[in-house]
């Protein structure tokens, strides 16, 4: 089990009085006032490998890492699917969760760290595809501080707007953000905010780009390719 030595638990657990009071700046700085600790490395040495997976809402990520679990035997953690599983709790932590998303706002990005790790730290896997995360700088800069872990490959699935938003409408799957307002809505922040962090990874030199245009199989031959390229394999 791959587990840090600090953990954000209580974070999860205290966090709804600290998200109101904070939530028409969306500017959150929880993480400085509980602690000024750096994070540690992983103990026994090398930390897990991690595949950011990047693209706007119906650009296919999901399908796609369906796929890659299935050929490289990697965890597949969704940032929007952790999000979605706290509303369905009916806390009061999932209620403001909930209000942000119908608002198409980016939600708190210590939140879902917060989220992100937990799965992380009840996993056997020590190889993890977190997907649809980070979507804005700050996303990015919290993950690496809190993680104290950088991921080792990016994955953006590069898509028309007008595709995503088609693909959105025509999923049927009852999320409360696939309709037509909230959708643009959330187009408008990704794009707004998901450039800083796809040059970021560019000028690091660990993004991939990914025609999102084609059938299933003829985008996940892109994947392969960089997969292949990587020498990514399944042990």
């Amino acid at each position: 089990m791959w587990r840090r030595a600090a953990s954000l638990s209580p974070f999860i657990s205290s966090s709804g009085s600290l998200i109101r009071n904070h939530q028409t700046a969306y500017n959150f700085k929880i993480w400085e006032s509980f602690t000024t600790e750096i994070p540690t490395q992983v103990k026994g040495g090398k930390g897990p490998f991690i595949c950011f997976v990047l693209g706007g809402p119906g650009s296919g990520k999901g399908t796609q890492c369906a796929k890659i679990v299935k050929n490289y035997g990697l965890t597949h953690l969704s940032a929007g699917e952790l999000l979605r599983r706290e509303i369905a709790s009916n806390s009061e932590y999932g209620t403001t969760i909930l209000n942000t998303i119908k608002e198409g706002k980016i939600v708190p990005s210590e939140v879902t760290v917060s989220l992100i790790q937990k799965e992380m730290e009840s996993s056997d896997s020590k190889k993890f595809l977190i997907d649809g995360f980070p979507r804005s700088e700050e996303n990015r800069a919290a993950f690496e501080r809190i993680m104290g872990a950088e991921p080792d490959i990016v994955l953006f699935f590069d898509c028309p707007e007008e595709e995503m938003v088609n693909r959105v409408l025509n999923r049927n799957e009852g999320r409360v953000d696939d309709n037509i307002d909230t959708v643009r809505k959330r187009l408008q922040v990704f794009k707004a905010l998901n450039l800083p962090v796809i040059n970021y990874y560019a000028r690091r030199g660990k993004l991939y780009t990914i025609n999102a245009v084609g059938t299933v199989d003829e985008i996940f031959e892109q994947v392969r390719a960089v997969f292949a390229a990587l020498k990514l394999v399944t042990e």
